[in-house]
């Protein structure tokens, strides 16, 4: 449990973007470390919404008034706008800062990251690539939550025995706000986010296709088959109400693990067709139910 006592690992931080996860991360931030002192940056409407539910103090009219004086830059922007800002922030930041962006993938941002921070910049802010595994389908900071990484895994492109301690203060400060580290490289972070995190969102926006196309015209049946959905059907469309700006970005720069996801998917898809009326389904279910039972789980350690 944090306490007003605890000394915040940054005790300057800039957010970018303070949307659901910026907001939600500031909100986190100043429960667990209430003496540490938060910029934002965004849409001034935005911004001053922020400040008004107390994830950050005070906010930034540019990029370079946020990052000068943050000891931790916290990119959680789009992936292309976040892309699009590396330079700025290589620029501005304070040297020996930390800079790490929240993008659901990470061999592109990676990249470009390498060529604005140290080692390549001498003296200068280090970039380290992160992905919290947290969210929900609506958006924007009235909709952040302190509690929303609380039982996340939080993925950290490093090495769980990179010497840098700015790295290793960072995640301490995750593990304080309730998510536990994953440690993984680009390559195997975004294989492992095209199957449990792309390929879900884009079966929901697949499922509500199928219902909207089977429902709509059906002149006899007074809307069926929508007017038998059930919780189940609510359950698996949770995703669907995802605005796909949030997603465009994603697909972008994840598009060939996110396409071989949807092979994969037809081909489960081919296989439980063929065998409907065999007793073969049997194993499909038993293997189906290990996989939810390890959902529930606790999770730790590295992809």
């Amino acid at each position: 449990m944090s306490s007003s006592t605890n000394i915040p690992p940054f005790h300057r931080v800039a957010i970018l973007g303070t949307g659901l996860i910026g907001g939600s991360f500031g909100l986190a931030l100043r429960k667990a470390f209430p003496g540490v002192s938060i910029v934002g940056y965004a849409r001034p409407e935005s911004a001053a919404q922020a400040v008004t539910r107390g994830a950050i103090h005070e906010s930034a009219e540019d990029i370079e008034g946020a990052v000068r004086d943050a000891d931790l830059v916290y990119i959680a922007l789009p992936i292309g706008a976040a892309i699009e800002a590396l330079p700025t922030i290589g620029r501005h930041a304070k040297a020996r800062a930390l800079v790490t962006d929240v993008g659901s993938t990470k061999a592109f941002i990676c990249k470009m990251a390498a060529d604005n921070f140290w080692p390549v910049v001498k003296n200068g802010a280090r970039f380290l690539g992160g992905h919290p595994m947290a969210g929900k389908e609506q958006s924007g900071v009235e909709h952040a939550d302190a509690a929303l990484f609380q039982g996340a895994s939080y993925a950290l492109i490093a090495s769980r025995e990179d010497g840098d301690a700015r790295v290793k203060k960072f995640a301490e400060l995750v593990r304080a706000i309730g998510a536990e580290p994953v440690w993984c490289e680009t390559e195997a972070h975004d294989r492992a986010v095209g199957i449990t995190s792309h390929l879900p969102q884009l079966v929901a926006v697949a499922l509500a296709r199928v219902i909207q196309d089977e429902t709509k015209g059906k002149t006899n049946d007074a809307g069926l088959p929508l007017a038998l959905a059930g919780p189940g059907l609510q359950d698996m469309l949770r995703l669907a109400g995802s605005p796909y700006e949030v997603w465009r970005d994603v697909f972008l720069t994840n598009t060939e693990n996110a396409a071989r996801a949807l092979d994969r998917l037809g081909q489960a898809l081919d296989y439980m067709r063929t065998r409907l009326a065999s007793k073969d389904m049997a194993q499909e279910f038993e293997t189906a139910n290990q996989v939810a039972k390890r959902l529930r789980k606790p999770r730790s350690g590295a992809i």
